[in-house]
């Protein structure tokens, strides 16, 4: 009698050993759509198979996730949102949660107990906190044209996306040669009503700089220590923003009155050099006479040729050969 006494108050012992050592939670991370997993560190002491234990996880809202009777798994008594998402690691004693979502953050229990003819005997329990993360795209810098009178001002807007949880801040560093400022700005923030992940941006504007080397980079603050930083913005202060491009109606307009002054100017120093060349109010085309050296004066026939545009007058003037075969043309 007293062996058997001695024998369950060491049972009951080692019982409330195992449920002590169960009593403080662990914390396990996940990432978004893909296994968290919710340990039970069951030590197994006695070597018990699976087919006399009963095994299952709940949540903080008291649904199953998994249930293992006698070492067959009872789906039926399965919340339907955890139904297909659960897997039974035999060895490490963990269950994995499949295709977690930020709604899956939370506290989870496992329990196991020894089925014996008199009934149940709890001899392990365990709490977890599954902590799901969704990591943040890199921060994108995206330059907008200055349209307001101060063309000495950068603007710029930084934006992320689909992260959880909640970022602590955002903002800009300007670096030059020098020094290194920093910009902050209200960080504007978008939360999916479904997925529950956030869209994150700032709208930051400042001076340009006298340097001509700047770099900016945009800085997303997810903890004190943890920092996602985007791709350096290398800008030239003395131009942050390219000028527009000049619309093509203007330019055919320029191209017009350049084209109009040459052509003025070509007709003002043909009519110049016609004055000089032939004095006289006359603008009609003469008939040129030239005398041949060893025969007499030959009169010469000025054919007059229509123009190819209506706008244009061209006169051509023929000479024909002289006796001795010199040729002498003059051109207007």
């Amino acid at each position: 009698m007293r062996f058997k006494c001695t024998m369950g108050l060491r049972n009951t012992l080692i019982v409330m050993a195992l449920l002590l050592s169960g009593a403080a939670s662990l914390k396990s991370h996940a990432f978004f759509n893909e296994t968290g997993e919710l340990p039970c560190h069951f030590p197994n002491t006695q070597n018990l198979s699976l087919d006399e234990l009963v095994i299952f996880w709940q949540d903080q809202n008291k649904l199953v996730l998994y249930e293992l009777f006698k070492g067959q798994e009872k789906p039926n008594n399965v919340h339907p949102k955890y139904i297909g998402r659960t897997s039974f690691d035999q060895d490490s004693w963990t269950l994995r949660l499949h295709n977690v979502q930020i709604k899956d953050t939370g506290s989870y229990q496992c329990f196991i107990h020894h089925k014996r003819s008199q009934g149940l005997i709890s001899i392990h329990q365990m709490s977890s906190d599954l902590i799901v993360l969704a990591n943040f795209s890199q921060p994108e810098i995206s330059l907008i044209a200055n349209q307001t009178e101060k063309p000495n001002i950068i603007n710029l807007t930084c934006s992320s996306m689909q992260g959880y949880p909640e970022p602590q801040g955002m903002y800009v560093n300007l670096t030059t040669k020098n020094s290194t400022i920093t910009y902050d700005a209200v960080m504007k923030k978008y939360q999916n009503n479904i997925t529950e992940l956030y869209n994150v941006s700032i709208s930051v504007s400042f001076p340009i700089p006298p340097e001509t080397n700047v770099s900016i980079i945009c800085v997303l603050q997810l903890e004190p220590r943890k920092i996602i930083l985007s791709l350096p913005c290398n800008i030239d202060a003395k131009s942050p923003v390219p000028s527009p491009p000049v619309p093509d109606h203007i330019l055919w307009i320029a191209a017009v009155l350049v084209t109009v002054v040459i052509v003025c100017g070509m007709v003002f120093l043909t009519l110049k050099k016609r004055k000089k060349q032939q004095p006289g109010p006359s603008n009609e085309c003469e008939i040129i006479k030239v005398e041949g050296k060893e025969s007499e004066q030959t009169e010469k026939r000025v054919e007059l040729q229509e123009p190819d545009r209506s706008d244009e007058v061209q006169c051509d003037v023929n000479i024909s050969k002289t006796a001795s075969g010199n040729k002498s043309a003059t051109d207007f």
